[in-house]
């Protein structure tokens, strides 16, 4: 796909837009971790058992997932900034008020107001990032999955420095934080239009009528219920102060923000999706039975919830995916769909196993959370096939996979084809043009294969470009190649989260064509990651029966093999 000429660029050189939202989504997704360390000073400090303290999350988790149903409608009447800024208003008032309350009752009941805000922000952060970007979307991506990360790390080391000193600290220092973001948003964030279509309130359940959405989004409740039980349990049986327990749980967070930005990608290039879903439900099963086995010894406790932070983190972004990939709904309803059903779970998760630690003992929940892991698998498994099938056809009348859509009229030729990918970036004119002299080298009809993500990042996901947006580029390159008097035809190539899908769809639309060349530029993500296992690019390259070459305006093309794409993730090292 395409890129600048020379040096990649960088990702974050981007508009002040960009930088506002991204620095509140940091803080957002500082919000769960934040409060894990002063969970048992909590208790201690406002003489409340550890069920009580645990309704902090049910509260939040719940009313997010309530509102969740609801952020869609809102944000189509208003718009994308309005909903963003009432989220952010929402949060720095609630969680003010949690930090300035005596009581736990008084928190529990604040935190339900800031699951209100967390909703309407999360709803809209990416889309309001992928929609101010310059440049293209795949910096304004990494951006986002850098907030991310940076805040579930940060998250719990600064909850736990600031609640050594007092349990109110974290609630004031994310009210100050937000209050920050909120005028950052105002002052840098222009007013995005609405979309043409006002959603229903009723959209996200009416979506949970089909049955790929349905059962991913019930294994994904059961994983949220493993997940919040450890998440609002575990501080307890480590005996460890608020400092001590920021600590491992930031060392829990590097661990989720790096196997869901870094490995979960990988790893569903080489296995798939539901192999790596189903290995991983089986890996934090067995995680949260040896918690619950060594409930009364702290380090086994410790050493489990910090390991547990890898299957996590992916797990986070495969589910996501999954979720979309069997959809045949609008993105942001299948996202507010999955939402809902994952925040239940997260809700009711710390309420249930409080109540089943008062009654028994604190083994007790962990088991629970380690049996709805297990049973997270055969639930996957009766998606399986949908999830499969979604992962690797074309064809079919509800197109879920990554998907080709023809644009203008093929050319009037027998001759093989050479067939150039490129995305929404200021250089794709350059590297269209450079494979059309190839194409005239040839004698060949040039097909221009435009890609098309839907970006994933957490449980959100949204549309890098609309269709007329996407339609609208590959008929400016198609009309500029006549003007060139090169015979050319386009292709819309959309897909979802994962890049190396799409590049072995384009790879498998090759070899219908029988394309002679198949053309590429250099990202804009730059060269580590574009020749990375389970990038676009070495997907396409390994799984393409003709040559791929990677093409550059200022210099000759370059031959892409198994060995050349060693040799370049070398250089850019």
């Amino acid at each position: 796909m395409s890129a600048p000429r020379g040096k990649a660029a960088s990702p974050f050189r981007q508009p002040k837009a960009v930088w506002a939202v991204a620095f509140a989504c940091v803080i957002s997704f500082m919000g769960i971790g934040l409060v894990d360390p002063i969970l048992p000073a909590l208790a201690e400090s406002l003489d409340a058992t550890p069920s009580q303290v645990s309704l902090l999350f049910s509260s939040y988790l719940i009313v997010t997932a309530v509102a969740m149903l609801f952020v869609g409608w809102v944000s189509s009447r208003i718009g994308a900034k309005r909903t963003l800024v009432t989220g952010l208003a929402v949060i720095v008032v609630f969680a003010a008020l949690a930090g300035a309350t005596g009581s736990i009752n008084g928190i529990v009941g604040f935190r339900a107001g800031w699951g209100l805000g967390n909703a309407l922000f999360i709803a809209t952060s990416l889309a309001v990032i992928v929609a101010s970007a310059s440049g293209g979307f795949s910096g304004a991506i990494i951006l986002y999955e850098t907030a991310l990360g940076l805040g579930i790390a940060v998250g719990p080391l600064l909850g736990g420095e600031l609640g050594g000193i007092s349990w109110r600290g974290p609630f004031f220092g994310v009210a100050a934080l937000m209050a920050v973001a909120l005028i950052a948003t105002l002052a840098f964030v222009p007013d995005l239009p609405r979309p043409e279509k006002v959603t229903s309130p009723l959209a996200p359940l009416k979506a949970l009528r089909h049955r790929g959405l349905l059962t991913m989004g019930i294994m994904a409740l059961l994983y949220n219920w493993g997940f919040f039980t450890m998440l609002g349990y575990a501080p307890y049986p480590m005996e460890l102060d608020a400092h001590e327990l920021g600590l491992v749980f930031t060392g829990w967070g590097l661990l989720v923000a790096a196997f869901s930005v870094f490995f979960a990608p990988r790893l569903q290039a080489r296995y798939g999706t539901a192999p790596v879903l189903y290995a991983n439900l089986l890996g934090l099963a067995v995680v949260m039975a040896v918690i619950a086995a060594g409930v009364t010894d702290p380090t086994t406790v410790i050493v489990a919830v910090v390991v547990s932070g890898a299957f996590i983190g992916i797990n986070n972004t495969l589910t996501t995916q999954a979720v979309m990939l069997v959809s045949p709904v609008e993105r942001p309803v299948a996202s507010s769909a999955y939402g809902f059903l994952r925040f239940i779970g997260g809700g009711l998760a710390p309420y249930v196993a409080g109540k089943l630690a008062d009654a028994t003992d604190l083994s007790v929940p962990f088991y629970l959370g380690a049996a709805t892991f297990l049973l997270a698998v055969p639930v996957l498994a009766s998606g399986h096939r949908l999830l499969r099938r979604a992962e690797t056809d074309t064809g079919g009348t509800e197109q879920v996979a990554p998907a080709l859509t023809p644009v203008g009229v093929r050319a009037a030729t027998d001759a093989p084809p050479v067939v150039v990918a490129v995305a929404a970036h200021r250089e794709a004119a350059a590297v269209v043009d450079a494979a059309a002299r190839i194409a005239l080298d040839t004698a060949s009809p040039l097909e221009v294969v435009h890609v098309r993500r839907t970006a994933v990042v957490e449980e959100q996901a949204a549309d890098t470009e609309t269709d007329e947006q996407a339609k609208a580029a590959v008929t400016a390159h198609l009309d500029r190649l006549d003007g060139m008097g090169v015979a050319a035809t386009g292709q819309i190539l959309t897909g979802v989260g994962d890049h190396a899908a799409a590049g072995r769809a384009l790879a498998r639309h090759a070899a219908e064509v029988g394309a002679r060349t198949v053309a590429v530029g250099r990202s804009p993500r730059g060269p580590l990651v574009q020749f990375a296992d389970g990038s676009f690019t070495s997907a396409l390259t390994h799984a393409a029966t003709c040559t791929v070459v990677l093409v550059d305006p200022d210099a000759e093309p370059r031959p892409l093999t198994a060995r050349s794409l060693t040799e370049l993730r070398a250089e850019a090292r």
